[in-house]
């Protein structure tokens, strides 16, 4: 999605408020999230969590954590890999409405129900920027996944490419506010968009998730910029 690192930030909630947002919010369009999805990206969607579960390249039988699994579309992906697969979220009405046999733990993904080092990976999809401590998410992350252990974390970005950026800012500043009015929530589909705001600038957060416990952190550019994929093995 569309947007610079420092853009109407003030404006967004953060902190405590920020979490009481994003759950309210997630909890209300859950019923017709991957409807949304499906539309906004023109089912590129589908083809991103496909590469984030290539990406992690473990062996048959992982156990994967999906944090912020949402209505477990990940999960699916790592099922149909060979993964074993734990969701995680802490939006009552998307687990609710999840679509996966993997089972699901209602939790704070910057508090993980886990012991340490308990996984062979995590993976996340499109939830970075919804996070309230990004930095306390990498940690997280870090912690339960094993020395060894790989991450993928999807998560949508902004072409380089001038045209590109201002036809990609175009579409999700006018176009999918008024497809998330049409067919779900006009405020949650205005709000997705600015939570671009959130995410530090490409180069900060690779270093972020080095410093965390990932020093071969890469970052992946899919489908021309309009999403990224940060990958990396844990130390």
């Amino acid at each position: 999605m569309a947007g610079g690192p420092g853009a109407r930030r003030t404006s967004l909630p953060s902190g405590i408020e920020k979490a009481r947002v994003v759950r309210s919010m997630f909890d209300r369009i859950a019923r017709r999230y991957d409807l949304l999805n499906r539309l906004m990206t023109f089912g590129m969607d589908v083809g991103w969590r496909r590469r984030a579960v290539r990406e992690l390249r473990l062996p048959g039988r992982a156990l994967v954590l999906d944090l912020a699994c949402g209505t477990g579309d990940l999960c699916r992906e790592l099922r149909a890999s060979g993964y074993r697969a734990i969701g995680v979220d802490f939006s009552h009405g998307m687990l609710l409405a999840a679509r996966t046999d993997a089972p699901l733990v209602e939790a704070d993904v910057l508090r993980l129900p886990f012991p340490d080092a308990v996984a062979d990976g995590a993976t996340c999809g499109f939830a970075l920027r919804n996070v309230v401590d990004l930095g306390a998410f990498f940690a997280e992350a870090a912690r339960v996944v094993r020395p060894g252990g790989r991450v993928a974390f999807l998560e949508a970005a902004e072409p380089v490419h001038p045209v590109l950026r201002l036809g990609h800012d175009l579409y999700f500043r006018r176009v999918v506010p008024l497809l998330g009015a049409a067919l779900s929530d006009t405020r949650a589909y205005r709000y997705l968009p600015a939570s671009m705001a959130y995410l530090p600038p490409p180069g900060e957060l690779v270093a972020m998730l080095r410093r965390a416990g990932f020093p071969d952190a890469r970052r992946l550019l899919l489908s021309g910029g309009i999403a990224q994929l940060l990958v990396g093995t844990r130390a």
